[in-house]
């Protein structure tokens, strides 16, 4: 084993990387396994040969533009929790969640491809999930905002629920209410813990 850290990426490589993964995200949500992966480049404005060094299968690349939605949605909790107070940062949040699942749901068909060649997008999302709801609640919880006993996970799957039925873009308002109300039902009240 070597010591030495691995070399970080040309900072070209990255953005061809970001680029790619986007043009995935789009190309999987609005044409499913249909979508082809010169289509993915070519909409990424990088050649075929970039986009199989990044990603050396189709399965590659569907499952590295799930789990970086994934990520920037997790990662999103530090900085709504830096720019607003904790029950608006968790507005703000499930909005952002809703348009992942959003684009989980456009990409489903592409994703059960990855799983039917063996693969698991799925493996993390569900702790990575409840990590970050754990600490928008944590937060609410300390500035004495919403009940002792509220569930991360209980409120993913809620989440998860109304992305499911009200997830088409023409239904988002009808969501933000569904998450408001949902963030209605956490608050805090005396004698309800």
């Amino acid at each position: 084993m070597s010591d030495t850290p691995p070399r970080a990426r040309r900072a070209d490589a990255q953005r061809n990387r970001e680029r790619v993964l986007a043009a995935a995200v789009r190309a999987f949500s609005e044409h499913g396994p249909e979508a082809s992966v010169n289509l993915v480049a070519k909409e990424a404005g990088v050649g075929i040969g970039t986009l199989y060094r990044h990603f050396p299968t189709r399965e590659a690349l569907i499952e590295a533009a799930y789990r970086n939605e994934l990520t920037a949605v997790c990662d999103a909790v530090t900085g709504v929790l830096e720019a607003h107070p904790p029950l608006e940062a968790m507005r703000v949040w499930m909005d952002r969640f809703l348009d992942y699942m959003t684009t989980k749901i456009g990409m489903a068909d592409a994703l059960r491809a990855v799983i039917a060649s063996g693969g698991d997008p799925y493996a993390q999302s569900r702790t990575l999930l409840d990590e970050a709801i754990g600490r928008l609640l944590t937060a609410a919880r300390e500035a004495g905002e919403i009940r002792a006993d509220a569930d991360a996970d209980d409120v993913l799957i809620t989440l998860s629920g109304i992305a499911l039925a009200a997830g088409a873009p023409e239904q988002r308002e009808q969501a933000r209410r569904l998450a408001g109300l949902l963030i209605d039902g956490l608050r805090y009240r005396p004698g309800r813990g």
